[in-house]
């Protein structure tokens, strides 16, 4: 098959790789703070993926030393519909308002 150059990438064995769409949709990533304060609680962040189908995945990224670096660890699912807290308004939101 014929590919253009647009899709293709090298990997790290140097061999050539097909850039291919496995999902779209939209993302929500959260932070955790400290409820007194408003500070960071904690360095990890939630990231939630959700696709045009509906379905979402929900991934914790943590930080690793090199400050380049992060760890994807997947997060399992509730199915509770949380809420976030908007800094900016001030007000409780739904995830995907």
């Amino acid at each position: 098959m014929g590919f253009s150059d647009n899709v293709l990438a090298k990997g790290k064995s140097g061999k050539l790789e097909v850039r291919a769409l496995h999902a779209r949709g939209s993302f929500v990533m959260c932070k955790y703070l400290n409820p007194e304060t408003l500070k960071l609680a904690d360095k990890k962040m939630k990231l939630t993926l959700k696709r045009e189908d509906g379905t979402t995945e929900d991934y914790f990224i943590i930080p690793l030393r090199d400050p380049k670096r992060s760890l994807l660890i997947r997060a399992e699912a509730d199915g509770k519909d949380r809420k976030i807290w908007n800094l900016h308004t001030q007000k409780e939101e739904d995830l995907w308002s």
